[in-house]
């Protein structure tokens, strides 16, 4: 829910009873339901609307005039350059008319620019490219502006040229109204370096302005950027370049904006998700930003499961959806999805706005962020006294390590909280490999860096210790490979533990550390745990919401990493090499819900399976395999 008040219907109707600029007008007709939107975007349209009533008190302004000259540049030098309408004048579609009106169109107290920042999220080839190749030509030559540097970037040097090919394109093909030849190369107000596709730069001699194509969204030495426009954000492995051309658009006193163009990332790719959470939080409210534009145009998660089904929605997601895009191509990929479930993921992600993660989560996307919730030092406090299982995968020495504490309180709900380490050493290049923003999480607190080429596992066994020492701990689970290693550690570091085999064998002093199988087999041996029966005890807990997890970016990343392998019986397992990225954290979780409804306990039933005796003592939890 937007954090500010979205407009009412009498505002609404208000702004649409007085004439109306185009921009406007899309922005009222969005918020009074004329044309199918989604949420996201309709989010868009009302803040455009609240500002026209109060943005003035912040020292912003609504200049229509100039809106207008940005979408009558367009049909004014551009033809198109392929598809359908090739030839004919370049008329923005409605949806673009929004978004190059808004960005040009507000200004602040000084007349420059409001926007420092724009972010432009839809479906695939809903022509977002041209219409950024056509905003940094009309920064570049037609603004006013003396000696404008405008860079097209992208995470290869073959997508930085995408848009610089439609910038070309445009320029070589004939101006509307003018003769067949005639056309911005041919009459001199712009010089293009290069022939055909090896051209690299395109220069307006009237006002000694450029446009440059820059691979891998490397910076030139000492820019000053009037326009940024970096395409397929969700293809960027790490943020840093483009926060470097970020701080380079903020040194810039006059007019100067950064425009970011994506499909919808996956989740996986920290990256464009980054840009695109915040593009959604500034357009609902919840984050305030007055130089921050987003538009994000996705189906709502109302829609996801009928979405292949559910056409109507179809056009919350691809804005030109029977304007410049067939709405036949679409039917084919939902056809052919239909068929071939490996399709399916890519087409609901990349045709109808749904991450990687949701359209293909190890579980219900929706049941689990309902889960989700801040476990901090008070709440751990609160849950003091409430019996505990740890459970414990080390992995590889310089890969995640993860620790998870699984509590169960008074009315049988888990509540879990997962610690991360990885080793210093090298964190930079594996947060590359791996896609993940290691060194941000590192800065917030939600992964520990530890230092060295390897992982000292006394950190970890340090904090079982301290666990241990505040809590009921039951009994740590853990994944034997690398167990002995940790063992060692507990040694070093005086803590006291020892491993369970069989209730034969003499209990040992200390910790009890339980083995846990992670493969597909079912093992019913006493007091022995199994993934396949961990993932369903763990998938109950959260379809039936009784559990709380820790609302952790990286668990987060684990869980939207994961895959499932299963056998024909059904037996399931997580699957590292199937997996997207690091699903440490998901196993962990698994492993201590597994554990915790392996008890039996007396006079309540959960999750339509177990039932729970919270006074029984440790000795006494051997559990109810069935």
């Amino acid at each position: 829910m937007s954090a500010e008040p979205a407009p009412t219907p009498s505002l609404a109707r208000r702004v649409s009873a007085e004439p109306l600029d185009p921009t406007t007008a899309w922005a009222a007709a969005a918020v009074r339901g004329d044309f199918v939107v989604g949420e996201l975007v309709r989010y868009a349209a009302e803040r455009h609307l609240r500002d026209l009533r109060d943005a003035e008190k912040r020292g912003y302004f609504w200049r229509p005039e100039l809106a207008q000259r940005a979408l009558d540049f367009f049909p004014s030098l551009f033809t198109i350059t392929d598809g359908p309408a090739e030839g004919k004048p370049f008329h923005l579609i409605p949806y673009q008319t929004f978004i190059v009106g808004s960005l040009m169109g507000w200004v602040n107290a000084a007349g420059r620019w409001r926007f420092r920042t724009a972010y432009v999220e839809t479906g695939k080839g809903q022509a977002k490219s041209p219409m950024m190749a056509g905003l940094g030509l009309y920064a570049m030559g037609w603004c006013g502006f003396r000696r404008s540097q405008i860079y097209s970037i992208a995470a290869n040097k073959q997508t930085s040229m995408v848009l610089f090919k439609d910038a070309t394109a445009m320029c070589r093909a004939q101006v509307p109204g003018y003769d067949e030849h005639e056309t911005l190369e041919s009459m001199g107000h712009v010089v293009i370096r290069g022939e055909g596709d090896n051209a690299g730069k395109i220069e307006h001699p009237g006002s000694q302005s450029f446009f440059l194509p820059l691979a891998d969204g490397k910076q030139q030495s000492g820019p000053r950027p009037r326009m940024v426009l970096a395409d397929e954000i969700h293809e960027f492995s790490s943020i840093d370049q483009i926060e470097i051309w970020q701080a380079a658009i903020d040194k810039i006193a006059g007019s100067a904006m950064m425009v970011l163009g994506s499909n919808t990332p996956p989740v996986s790719q920290h990256v464009g998700t980054e840009i695109s959470d915040t593009a959604q939080a500034v357009a609902k409210g919840d984050v305030k930003s007055d130089t921050a534009f987003g538009f994000v145009a996705r189906t709502d998660k109302g829609d996801r499961e009928t979405i292949f089904e559910n056409e109507e929605a179809w056009y919350k997601s691809l804005p030109a959806l029977g304007v410049t895009y067939p709405i036949t191509n679409i039917r084919e990929a939902v056809a052919e999805a239909q068929t071939r479930l490996s399709k399916a993921a890519s087409v609901k992600r990349l045709y109808f706005g749904i991450p990687a993660g949701a359209a293909n989560f190890w579980i219900n996307e929706e049941s689990w962020g309902a889960v989700l919730d801040v476990i901090d030092d008070e709440t751990m406090q609160l849950l003091r006294g409430c019996r505990c299982w740890l459970s414990l995968d080390l992995s590889k020495k310089n890969d995640l390590t993860a620790l998870t504490a699984t509590w169960i309180d008074g009315d049988g709900i888990l509540w879990q909280k997962t610690w991360y380490w990885t080793a210093k050493d090298g964190v930079e290049d594996r947060a590359k490999q791996d896609g993940a923003p290691y060194l941000d999480w590192i800065e917030a607190g939600h992964l520990n860096a530890v230092g060295g080429a390897t992982i000292d596992y006394t950190f970890v066994a340090e904090q079982v210790k301290r666990i241990c020492a505040e809590h009921d701990v039951v009994e740590l689970v853990f994944d034997p490979a690398k167990m002995a290693d940790f063992e060692t550690a507990c040694e070093t570091i005086g803590f006291p533990a020892w491993r369970f085999k069989n209730a034969d064998e003499p209990t040992g002093k200390g910790l009890k550390m339980v083995s846990h199988a992670q493969g597909k087999r079912v093992v019913f041996e006493d007091r022995q745990y199994c993934m396949p029966r961990s993932i369903q005890r763990f998938e109950d807990r959260i379809l039936t919401n009784r559990i709380v997890i820790d609302n952790s970016p990286v668990t987060y990343s684990c869980a939207a990493n994961a895959a499932l392998d299963d056998d024909a019986q059904g037996n399931r397992c997580f699957d590292k090499k199937r997996s997207r990225g690091r699903i440490d954290g998901i196993v962990t979780c698994a492993m201590g819900a597994g554990a915790a409804d392996n008890v039996e306990m007396k006079g309540r039933t959960y999750g339509g399976s177990y039932v729970v005796d919270l006074d029984d003592d440790d000795d006494d939890d051997s559990g109810d395999d069935a």
